[in-house]
Parts: C-alpha cells; sequence; structure tokens
C-alpha cells in the first residue's frame, strides 16, 4: 500500500504527478553576480545598491528560450521570483515605483514569461517575498543589510510594519489579478528573532488574512509553508530528507528546493555546480519518497540562462526523454518492495509498475527479495530491451549463471555493460 497524504485546502493533484519543476530567481542582484543576498551580505545601502536599478537592462531576454530549456529538460511547472527579499518589481506594479518598468529595461517581465510557459504547458508560480529591504516601512531584523547602522536602526520607531503588510497584500492581489490562473504562491520567509532584533512572522504578515484573500482569487492555488500557517506544500531548501516528509507522524506533501550551484541568484564565479549525474541522482531521490523537486536557474543581467545552466538542463532532458515514465505520476514504492543495494525505487499506483533506478551498475545479476512471482515482464525503460530473471532456487537451466538464491527472491540478468545513459532504469510490470 503506497502513502498518502491528507488532502490539501488546494489541489495538489497535478502538483505530485508532474514532480520537477523550476525555480527562477532573477532580480537587480544578477548584475553584481555575486548571490542574490549581496545586499544582504556586504551590508549596502539603498543608496549603494542603487546602482544595479540604474543599469538593469536585460537586452537579451527571451522568455520562450526560457520555457524551450524548461520544457526540455522534462520540467512541467515554473515558480520565478516577482519580487525577491532586495524588494525590487519584475512587473509593472501600481503600488511602487521600484519596478522593471522604471528601468532601463522599461517593461514588465512577468507577463510575457507567463504566456511563454504556459504556451509549452507548464504550470505558472510566483515566488513573492515576505521581506523587503528596500520599503521604507520595511522594520529591521536579523536579515536586514542594515541591521549594523545605528541610525537606521533608530529609525524604525518612524516606520510602520503595518503599512508594509498592506503593501504586501496589496501587490500579491495585483499578481493574483492580472495573470490569469496561477497554480503556486510561493512566499519567503518568516523571520527569527535574534538578541537585538525581533522577529517576522504570521502576525506581522497578517498571514490569516493573507491566506483567505488568496485562496478568494485562486480557489485551487497551492501555498507553501512559508507564512507559519501550514497550507499545501512543505519546502526543505538544499536538502533531501532521508524518508517522505512527515508532520505529526503523517506523510505530506513536499518539495525540496535545490540549486545548480552554491547561489540561487546568478553567480559568475560560483564553481560548485553539480554534475547531470549529481541532479537525475537528486530528482530519483525526491520521487522515490514521494517529493517534488524544484531546481533553480538564476539568469544573468542580460536576461540568458548561463551555458552552465543549459548544459545541466540539457543533460537531464536526455535523461527524461527516456526516463519520464519513472518519474511523472509515480511516488514511493509501497513497503512491501525491498529496494536492492545501490538503487532507488519509484512505483507508479495507477499502472502498477515498479521502477529500479541503478545508481551503481552491477555485474550481470540484481537481486530483488521478496519478487519471486510478483513480476510479469522486465525491460530497460531506455530502449525496451527485455530483462530476463531467475527465481529463486538453484535454476541448473541456466548454466554459467546458476546460484543459490533466498526465499522469494528473484534475480534479474543484466547487460555486462552499463546502459549509456545516466542512470539506468529497469521497468518491472508487476501481476
Amino acid at each position: 500500500m503506497t502513502l498518502q497524504p491528507d488532502p490539501t485546502p488546494g489541489d495538489t493533484s497535478w502538483f505530485v504527478h508532474d514532480r520537477f519543476g523550476l525555480f527562477i530567481h532573477w532580480g537587480l542582484y544578477a548584475l553584481g553576480a555575486r548571490h542574490e543576498w549581496l545586499k544582504n551580505k556586504e551590508k549596502m545601502s539603498t543608496e549603494q545598491y542603487e546602482k544595479y536599478f540604474r543599469r538593469f537592462n536585460p537586452d537579451l531576454y527571451d522568455p520562450g528560450l526560457w520555457a524551450d530549456a524548461a520544457a526540455g529538460a522534462g520540467m512541467k511547472y515554473f515558480v520565478v521570483t516577482t519580487k525577491h527579499h532586495e524588494g525590487f518589481c519584475l512587473w509593472d506594479s501600481e503600488y511602487t515605483d521600484y519596478k522593471a518598468t522604471h528601468t532601463p529595461c522599461g517593461k514588465d517581465l512577468i507577463a510575457p514569461m507567463v504566456d511563454a510557459f504556459r504556451s509549452r504547458d507548464m504550470r505558472v508560480g510566483f515566488y513573492h517575498s515576505l521581506l523587503d529591504w528596500h520599503h521604507p516601512d520595511y522594520t529591521v531584523d536579523r536579515n536586514h543589510p542594515m541591521r549594523a547602522n545605528p541610525e537606521y536602526v533608530a529609525a524604525d520607531k518612524d516606520r510602520v510594519l503595518a503599512r508594509y503588510a498592506e503593501y504586501l497584500h496589496n501587490q500579491t492581489r495585483e499578481l493574483l489579478t492580472n495573470y490569469g490562473k496561477v497554480d503556486i504562491i510561493w512566499f519567503d520567509f518568516s523571520v527569527s528573532a535574534s538578541e537585538e532584533f525581533a522577529g517576522k512572522g504570521k502576525d506581522e504578515w497578517q498571514s490569516e488574512k493573507l491566506i483567505e484573500m488568496v485562496r478568494g482569487i485562486q480557489p485551487d492555488i497551492l501555498i507553501n509553508d512559508r507564512l507559519q500557517i501550514p497550507q499545501d506544500i512543505r519546502t526543505p531548501e538544499q536538502r533531501t530528507p532521508r524518508e517522505w516528509l512527515k508532520v505529526d507522524g503523517k506523510p505530506v506533501v513536499w518539495e525540496a528546493c535545490h540549486t545548480f550551484s552554491g547561489s540561487w541568484g546568478y553567480y559568475r564565479d560560483e564553481e560548485t555546480w553539480k554534475s547531470v549525474d549529481q541532479l537525475v541522482k537528486m530528482l530519483v531521490e525526491c520521487v522515490s519518497k514521494g517529493g517534488n523537486l524544484l531546481l533553480n536557474v538564476g539568469p544573468t543581467g542580460r536576461g540568458e540562462f548561463d551555458s552552465r545552466a543549459l548544459d545541466r538542463l540539457a543533460g537531464m532532458g536526455e535523461w527524461m526523454k527516456r526516463h519520464g515514465r519513472s518519474i511523472y505520476g509515480c511516488t514511493q514504492a509501497p513497503e512491501a518492495f525491498a529496494c536492492p543495494e545501490d538503487c532507488r525505487l519509484t512505483y507508479n499506483p495507477e499502472k502498477n509498475v515498479l521502477y529500479v533506478h541503478v545508481f551503481s551498475w552491477p555485474f550481470r545479476h540484481l537481486c530483488l527479495p521478496g519478487m519471486a512471482g510478483k513480476v510479469d515482464y522486465a525491460q530497460l525503460l531506455n530502449d525496451a530491451s527485455e530483462i530476463k530473471w531467475m527465481e529463486e532456487g538453484p535454476k541448473a537451466e541456466a548454466g554459467a549463471l546458476a546460484q543459490e538464491q533466498a526465499a522469494g527472491e528473484l534475480t534479474l540478468v543484466l547487460p555486462v555493460k552499463k546502459p549509456d545513459v545516466t542512470v539506468p532504469v529497469i521497468e518491472l510490470f508487476l501481476k
């Protein structure tokens, strides 16, 4: 029996089927090209940061190319930073001048992006920062760039955080009203308190009121867990849980968000990029534990995915082209199916098909405990070539392949040479 999370307020049926999405972190920090938190890390004032606003002009921006790269990788939805912590807005918001239309760019960047991804049958998600280091009423906290500036901190007495909350709600309403159906709203994040500064959470964001408004405008939308009020999706960041993520002992809908490298925004000199092999295994790992993978790209200041990102997306796409059905519609395998060493299992409950992802290719034999009598047909997924097997007991007819097997064990007889794919997958059609 497969694990099944309890229903949530939004419709997660498509989400747990599609499994693989694209995260896009894009803003003024792309010009600094040294981390999306550079304003925080370098304790930059708004005046110092203004140079990026004056120069923001992504003249090579072509959202159709972005959508093609994502769709080619096998991704089924995307989530873009409409506004990150820096406060800069990628759309033509009526509530601020700190937006793309007031830079040399001079246009709304969200509308054509939404159109491009929708035209490739991908679902739409908006990331929206709860933090805002630019807004005049946003008070100082442990993450604020001006936390070490006594004069700026002292001016908090004149700031009214409730006015910022109103701004947050107004912009959220705007995003959910002006761009058609939005499938995900990804808020980020509630701030913990420190010795010097108060935190910010559900009371400061007015989360209950915000959620009510969001669902009133987009009833089927999925909301993440960072408003301090659990909703539809749990979002472990830069880590993959060791098992299906549970809350109070119950499995929940979850999605791990990861980067290609050590940064979310474009970072020119960052060199810890994951290989295609690592990324494919990361996706498999998530699905094998009942979760999704949201994989991030940070476009450049000129509006392109850089060559390293395109290389990884293309590599994942080559694998997904032949192995997508071990991901889409799949989930954690029932506990009755024991996972062989150096493998991961995914399972399609509708089709009753088990997928064995072989992380380390063995020599000739792969033993599946407890699977004797349960398999109707076996094949390599990449080329649909048949895989023979032996069931329990001595098999004299197998000649040189004869071996003693444990009770209930099924042994797949594999080719000596590993298939020429990143992670080979064996498709088992069950009885």
